[in-house]
């Protein structure tokens, strides 16, 4: 298992406060105060018998340099700090507090985002599919919850497919020219060169594999497993499979429904990290959820995003409503 991604990121050093810069960007600064008699102490049994100094040079520099450097760089520091932590690593009063306040900011902010959305208008990388009437119909169908299983599959691949050929028509097209078998010549358009590949969030995002091979000749395929930790409501990367070379490729990521976006953004953070450029990530679903949606546009504005249709809200269980069944 693999935990990708992080809510929380500790910023550690003896000199983590010296930088005007870097203290803008931390939400919370904490100083670990240690007596100094008990400082003294852990450089004596380290330099001594990790390093094999003798106690008279130890202390020697102690003296000269390090308790100086540490009365002019370092202890002055404490004045920025947001809390004071005594007796270090030993004060599990105030290791208790600094967590129980971390995980309160925590609450704040996925509350603050929740909502952020709301009266905003839908981000311009967003094109969902023309709501035709045979679109609506087949929508009608997916989302009744008398539908039989057979039915359901049935009307979400050909909404998969209408999908995936929509999608497709965002890829770069050149221009070409080709003689019929009558003789004569068609202006025609074709694609750009680049590859296209096709990576599916597992477990729901697989099932529109068939309709993109159906759709994409000898396209190449990879799978990225995301899961939620029940205990912390944090999504996990536990599985990763993609193409070799993935850099230059046009991507198709591909989940069936997309709620809060945390496993979408999850999986373009990992397809960014394989180099794959933002701007070439196509994100499809059959659903999405107004709040995914910003989120996903909001954390990554060059990532195309491609859908049949788009629902107002989620609930406590981050359901979409009024959403469909289920696709994995």
């Amino acid at each position: 298992k693999t935990v990708y991604g992080a809510n929380v990121i500790v910023f550690e050093g003896i000199l983590a406060f010296a930088n005007k810069e870097l203290l803008k960007l931390l939400d919370m600064k904490v100083f670990v105060d240690t007596d100094s008699d008990i400082r003294l102490v852990r450089r004596l049994q380290r330099d001594i018998m990790e390093r094999g100094r003798d106690i008279v040079g130890v202390i020697k520099q102690y003296n000269k340099f390090v308790k100086p450097a540490f009365e002019q760089y370092i202890e002055p520091t404490v004045q920025v700090a947001d809390i004071v932590v005594p007796r270090g690593g030993e004060n599990f009063v105030a290791l208790d507090l600094i967590v129980q306040h971390v995980h309160s900011q925590l609450e704040k902010v996925r509350a603050a985002l929740a909502s952020a959305h709301q009266g905003q208008p839908l981000p311009k990388t967003l094109s969902v599919l023309e709501n035709t009437p045979q679109v609506r119909g087949m929508h009608t169908i997916i989302r009744n919850k008398d539908t039989t299983r057979d039915e359901f599959i049935f009307y979400s691949k050909r909404l998969m497919r209408l999908l995936i050929e929509h999608a497709l028509s965002f890829l770069p097209l050149k221009s070409v020219t080709v003689e019929t078998p009558q003789g004569t010549t068609y202006e025609g358009k074709r694609f750009h060169r680049q590859r296209i590949t096709g990576v599916s969030i597992l477990r729901a995002g697989e099932t529109m594999e068939q309709a993109l091979t159906a759709v994409c000749k000898d396209i190449r395929l990879g799978k990225i497993l995301i899961q939620t930790n029940h205990d912390t409501g944090e999504p996990e990367l536990h599985y990763l499979r993609l193409p070799k070379e993935i850099s230059e490729d046009y991507v198709i990521l591909m989940d069936s429904t997309v709620s809060t976006g945390a496993a979408a953004m999850m999986a373009v953070r990992v397809l960014l990290d394989h180099d794959v450029q933002e701007d070439r990530i196509f994100l499809l679903s059959l659903l999405m959820a107004e709040m995914g949606v910003h989120s996903v546009a909001y954390a990554f504005p060059r990532v195309r995003i491609i859908t049949t249709a788009v629902d107002k809200r989620i609930n406590e269980e981050f359901h979409i409503i009024p959403g469909i069944g289920e696709g994995g």
